[in-house]
């Protein structure tokens, strides 16, 4: 069994003792916890909190013992029941509510589940705020509503529609266009949230025929969550036998968005945000943001539209605020993660597949062709495992040194950038070892780079 307490939520595997999986007395403590740092934020008691969930098997047991001990924190629960990622988010500020709880461990397969934890403004928790819930979880420092004060819980069944009415209001959204295109797209859900939304979305975007594989949101996953090649290959031959335009997939909680071309072959879940944020540009310049790991063929759009590129630290808190720092028009993550501010501050696939979809109409381009458009680059993911005593932090001031005449980065472990590419290092926070991204014009070349330190590394442990 497994329990991650992070500063971005609490996440591990249903069952166990408490302290080892994610146990409802773990729920309950972390829910608890959280609801006393919203009421310490807000200084009064009482408010109201967003609930919602994606549909893996755990989730509606999770569902109550959240709502549970909201309302008896004090706190009146508004639970918009299965719901993605996004939907969430927007609901948030949409009824002026003072945070909200997603209940979904994303890409994890179907043991997992976690909390995932907003502020008032939709967006994730920061750092120091997540530190804040870890420390009165370990303190017990929460108490609960007298029976005169406990919170009430109301359900709300129409927020799909209201986040994709919100994505078709975009100006950037062009219904016309798409109508004009007569797409045929699959859509795999992965039998989550993305099935009450995604052909529904599709379908009001004028896409001529929607082909749903994996819809039904039973929680029962077809295949590992995590949009990869090789988790993919029902939805690549079932594009290439329909003859379909292009295929889409979504992770659990549709906060991600891949892209399967004409031919079955991935568009690559680092090209998501590229080609978005290149349609975004060619309409409204400005700067863009990605985080350290993410592919430099963001960079190379964004120059060519007349913007700066921005990195930030792994992780959507961290993207969100370098983009506001930054005023950047389009940001995100490589992992099919697109941020667009005029929608909100949160990774949305939903928002990420109007916009894609808007631009391969306008294009008039293949899929393919439009994939052939971009830089092509490589990214290589590595890692070293180290002994539990290893002195990590020094052997990373090392490998720095030793790339001193290049550009290195500090912010977020070791970001080396070199001519012909870059190599990103960083320390896991849950075990010995240190995670390796490396990225070239070449898988060859990008594994070479990976492999060079990787042995710098051995050198410098042993």
């Amino acid at each position: 069994m497994t329990l991650i307490k992070s500063i971005s939520g609490i996440r591990g595997t249903i069952g166990g003792k408490p302290g080892d999986g994610l146990t409802p007395l773990d729920i309950v403590k972390f829910t608890s916890a959280y609801a006393a740092w919203v009421m310490e934020q807000s200084g009064k008691k009482g408010g109201s909190i967003i609930v919602g969930r994606d549909a893996r098997t755990s989730g509606e047991m999770v569902e109550q013992l959240v709502c549970g001990t909201l309302a008896g924190m004090g706190m009146n629960v508004v639970n918009l029941e299965l719901a993605t990622t996004p939907t969430v988010e927007i609901a948030v500020t949409g009824e002026k509510a003072s945070g909200g709880i997603i209940l979904t461990a994303s890409h994890n397969p179907g043991q997992w589940n976690a909390l995932k934890l907003l502020n008032e403004k939709g967006e994730f928790i920061s750092a120091e705020d997540g530190q804040r819930i870890l420390d009165l979880a370990a303190g017990v420092q929460f108490e609960y509503a007298p029976v005169e004060n406990i919170g009430s819980v109301t359900r709300m069944g129409d927020y799909a529609e209201r986040h994709i009415s919100k994505v078709l209001a975009l100006d950037l959204v062009d219904t016309n266009a798409i109508r004009a295109a007569g797409l045929k797209v699959v859509v795999d859900c992965v039998n989550s949230v993305g099935g009450i939304v995604l052909p529904s979305l599709l379908k009001q975007l004028g896409v001529k025929e929607v082909i749903e594989l994996y819809c039904e949101p039973n929680g029962l996953f077809p295949h590992n969550p995590e949009p990869l090649p090789e988790h993919l290959t029902d939805l690549s031959e079932t594009v290439v036998k329909n003859g379909a335009d292009l295929g889409l997939v979504v992770d659990p909680d549709v906060d991600r968005l891949a892209i399967v071309d004409e031919k079955g072959h991935m568009f690559g879940e680092e090209y998501t945000l590229v080609a978005v944020a290149d349609y975004i540009l060619g309409k409204t310049p400005g700067n863009t943001v990605s985080n350290l790991s993410s592919t430099r063929a963001l960079r190379d759009v964004t120059e060519k539209h007349g913007g700066n590129y921005f990195a930030s630290a792994v992780g959507e808190v961290n993207v969100v605020r370098t983009m506001k720092q930054n005023n950047a028009v389009i940001g995100g993550e490589g992992n099919g993660g697109v941020i667009y501010p005029e929608m909100h501050y949160g990774r949305d696939a939903l928002c990420g597949a109007a916009l894609f979809l808007t631009l391969l109409a306008q294009s008039g381009l293949s899929t393919s062709k439009l994939r052939e458009s971009y830089p092509d680059y490589y990214i290589s993911k590595n890692k070293a495992s180290l002994d539990p005593n290893a002195p990590i932090d020094g052997i990373l001031d090392k490998i720095a040194g030793a790339y001193s005449k290049y550009s290195v980065n500090r912010e977020d472990g070791v970001k080396i950038d070199m001519p012909d590419g870059w190599v990103h290092l960083r320390k896991s926070n849950t075990e010995p070892i240190i995670r390796i991204y490396s990225e070239a014009g070449s898988k060859k070349q990008a594994d070479a780079m990976a492999g060079e330190v990787i042995n710098l590394i051995k050198e410098e442990y042993n």
